[in-house]
């Protein structure tokens, strides 16, 4: 996911989904052969006339807490936060995960 901000400097704050208890807005971090994530707090910052990507092993969001298993093929339905645009609801395909673990690792 692409976030673009054509406007003045505003931050992903928070995200919410309907079949999750929570949703984090993460970043990996590379230490050494491991993969590390954390949790981002404040929010994410999203220069003007800039865009921030949000992918595997980068800034992402996890959610926790599934309701139900996620089935491929369909659209779920996730409401973003900014600190200055308000609430921004998006419907997400959901995808095979593709690598995990060790196998991410040799990409």
């Amino acid at each position: 996911m692409t976030l673009v901000n054509e406007g003045e400097t505003d931050r992903l704050v928070a995200a919410t989904c309907i079949v999750a208890s929570s949703v984090d807005i993460q970043a990996i971090r590379v230490k050494g052969s491991r993969l590390e994530m954390r949790k981002i707090d404040g929010g994410l910052v999203i220069p003007p006339a800039n865009q921030q990507i949000l992918k595997p092993r980068g800034y992402h969001l996890l959610m926790s807490g599934l309701a139900s298993p996620l089935v491929v093929g369909t659209k779920l339905p996730i409401t973003l936060v900014f600190e200055k645009a308000g609430s921004v609801t998006v419907d997400f395909a959901v995808e095979d995960p593709g690598p995990v673990g060790s196998q991410a690792l040799n990409d």
